[in-house]
């Protein structure tokens, strides 16, 4: 037998193991991380919204807001994920408005308390390229890197909402709108993007409501409809549509109804004001 025909055989022999190598130490790893459906079922948490209707209509989806999630998954191979530790020092300086943590005193400034990482980043974004307009928050967003913003909004998500309360006059207006929506005025159910407990979708970027300053709520409503857009981005221009169909009674009795929202334990009551 040649050199040549050994050394070939050889080879063969050497890359027919080497591939079997491969195979035996990747499927202990890829059986292990995949959870079997009863394991997945009992570590899914229930959550209880603190206000539901009686009965409960189906929710219309936003305008705009398939593409924007389809837009969201198609960049989360390239997501820059958050480290809620090295955020904690970035997210001092916030703390002078938002509350250390997360949660203001002054109404005119936003809960930033379990916020999801990406909205958080995606919002300190605009505010850096000025798509979205705010002196102060330019100041601030200028020094940020995009790592540092995913940072910050993941120390944030960590901390807790504080619960607000509801104005109980206006709780059945709001509930209707925030859970059926009006498909006469072409408002879509605001659950169908922020959750039935107001959480919003982590991983879409829909933002967290529930808890939210009424004050404040109310306050980006009426500016979307007066027409304020935060630029190009896909999500900031499905706000500004839909705001364009509420009245401003609309407007005061929805914002009154997420604040009020909150995910409850058993046997809790949502409070009134």
């Amino acid at each position: 037998m040649s050199f040549r025909r050994v050394f070939v055989q050889n080879m063969l022999a050497l890359t027919t193991l080497s591939a079997l190598g491969m195979a035996s130490a990747q499927t202990p790893a890829d059986t292990a991380a995949k959870p079997t459906a009863a394991e997945s079922t009992a570590a899914a948490p229930a959550a209880t919204p603190a206000a539901t209707a009686a009965t409960t209509p189906a929710p219309t989806a936003a305008p705009g807001a398939t593409e924007a999630a389809k837009s969201a998954a198609a960049a989360a191979g390239a997501m820059i994920l958050g480290y809620a530790k090295a955020g904690e020092g970035k997210a001092a300086v916030c703390g002078a408005c938002h509350g250390m943590d997360g949660n203001p005193a002054d109404k005119q400034y936003p809960k930033l308390a379990g916020q999801n990482e990406a909205y958080i980043a995606r919002e300190l974004i605009l505010f850096k390229t000025q798509k979205r307009r705010n002196p102060i928050m330019l100041g601030l967003a200028s020094a940020l890197s995009e790592q540092d913003m995913h940072n910050i909004g993941a120390y944030f998500a960590t901390k807790t909402v504080l619960p607000g309360v509801a104005d109980d006059k206006l709780v059945e207006a709001g509930q209707a709108l925030y859970r059926g929506g009006d498909a006469k005025l072409g408002v879509p159910a605001c659950m169908a993007c922020h959750g039935p407990d107001g959480r919003g979708m982590a991983g879409t970027g829909f933002p967290q409501l529930g808890g939210q300053w009424t004050d404040y709520v109310a306050a980006k409503l009426k500016d979307w409809k007066g027409g304020t857009t935060w630029g190009d981005d896909p999500m900031a221009k499905i706000m500004p549509a839909i705001a364009q169909g509420l009245t401003d009674a609309d407007i005061n009795a929805v914002a009154s109804y997420v604040e009020g929202l909150h995910t409850a334990a058993a046997g809790t009551t949502t409070a009134s004001k």
